[in-house]
């Protein structure tokens, strides 16, 4: 029987020093919940005299990693440090010692999960991850635990806690890009240098370990087509409305006949589609189950207590394990090869912006363009523009190939009767 168990975290930061509160604050449900004391060990910090956000016992923090992953005394170690070599140096060294590991590091998991999966299951120990995507909303729980007995075919969700907050803001109006990423970044929201964010590879990692779980596929970052929202403007956002949708950054693996499409870009939804009304900071996930059908998974993609929460609860169920002795016995390999999508598979509508010469033919060249490659368009707006010998047309197509699209797309910006083409975003959720 095992009398207590102990705890090393690595990193004691924003979402270590929530660990550390909810640990503490919530003992007693936590010794009824696994039936027995769970406690803090030791807690690797980077410098013994920093200010801290939670307070701690001296004497349980240390500069050396060696103290946690190497110390006899701990049964499981808790990553949350982030970055890819150090911490993976710290979770392989800790597995190779028989020790269980929970992390809420996304860009570790998209990039070596296989292999540190791999290095567990040799172990005979578990490894959660919870917290890698969405926050404090238990997805990859629902897909492994709640959505067990169907076969996914779908999920798409608002994964980045940032993008969205952004997108949020100019939709409302209250500022072009370049002002509300500034906003972002005074309130928290965005870091310093948020490329990983607008860029979409944030988004980008935590699609590939849904993907990898959703559809037991062993998928990697390279197979996710990614792009950022950089580039969406107010002219964008507006004539969406007008069209009935909203813009949002969209993460999109699907499944059919055994063969996978993952992509990560800035997506309209119709505003009726549940996904078009989650805003700020917050994220949500849609998934598509041959049997259940339509769910949503929705709450705070972010933030020390939310995240602390799904770290936590992955520290539940290792103690769990523990006691049942069947760690290490949940870790099941991908069932399926890799297998992706080519190019004419890939089905969608798409909104196009542009401008073209106001004058008479020019549409008929437009319209023989995409005839041509069998797109037929949906919705129209074509208006000049004032004081210029041209004309705005903004369209959203009919469901289409990607290859015959960005064929279209690729032709379209070298017509003579077209000046530029502004932007272009897949339309989806009808």
């Amino acid at each position: 029987m095992i009398e207590k168990v102990s705890v090393g975290l690595l990193g004691l930061g924003t979402v270590g020093s929530g660990v550390v509160r909810m640990i503490e604050a919530n003992q007693e449900e936590l010794q009824h919940k696994v039936g027995c004391p769970v406690h803090v060990e030791k807690i690797l910090v980077k410098s013994l005299d920093k200010a801290r956000q939670v307070e701690v016992d001296e004497s349980l923090l240390t500069t050396n990693a060696e103290e946690i992953v190497d110390n006899p005394n701990i049964d499981v170690v808790i990553e949350v440090i982030g970055g890819i070599d150090l911490a993976k140096s710290y979770i392989l060294k800790a597995l190779s010692n028989k020790k269980h590991v929970v992390t809420a590091n996304k860009d570790l998991m998209a990039l070596h999960g296989h292999e540190l999966l791999a290095a567990a299951n040799e172990n005979g120990c578990d490894i959660y991850y919870e917290a890698s995507v969405a926050g404090g909303i238990p997805i990859l729980r629902g897909l492994v635990d709640g959505l067990a007995s169907d076969r996914i075919t779908k999920m798409m969700g608002i994964v980045n806690g940032t993008t969205n907050f952004i997108l949020t803001k100019m939709s409302k109006g209250e500022g072009a890009y370049d002002d509300v990423l500034k906003e972002a970044q005074e309130l928290g929201f965005a870091e310093a240098d948020p490329t990983s964010d607008v860029e979409g590879l944030d988004a980008a990692r935590k699609m590939v370990i849904l993907g990898t779980l959703g559809f037991s596929m062993p998928l990697t970052l390279e197979d996710v087509s990614v792009k950022g929202i950089s580039q969406v403007d107010l002219e964008d956002i507006e004539y969406s409305k007008q069209l009935g949708y909203t813009i949002k950054l969209i993460g999109i693996a699907q499944r059919d006949n055994g063969r996978v499409e993952l992509s990560v870009q800035p997506t309209l939804l119709p505003n009726s589609h549940p996904l078009a009304a989650v805003n700020d900071e917050y994220n949500a996930v849609y998934v598509y189950g041959e049997a259940v059908g339509e769910t949503m998974f929705y709450g705070p993609g972010a933030g020390q207590l939310p995240t602390a929460t799904s770290v936590v609860s992955d520290l539940v169920a290792v103690v769990r394990n523990m006691r049942l002795g069947v760690n290490g016995k949940t870790i099941v390999s991908p069932q399926f090869e890799r297998e992706l999508k080519a190019d004419e598979e890939i089905q969608a509508k798409y909104f196009l912006r542009f401008y073209v010469k106001d004058e008479a033919g020019a549409f008929t060249k437009i319209s023989s363009l995409f005839a041509e490659h069998n797109i037929s368009l949906e919705q129209l707006i074509q208006q000049p523009v004032k004081d210029k010998d041209m004309a705005e047309v903004v369209m959203v197509t009919h469901n289409a190939s990607k290859k015959d699209y960005n064929q279209v797309y690729n032709r379209l910006r070298d017509l003579d009767v077209v000046f530029e083409v502004k932007s272009h975003y897949r339309v989806e959720g009808e």
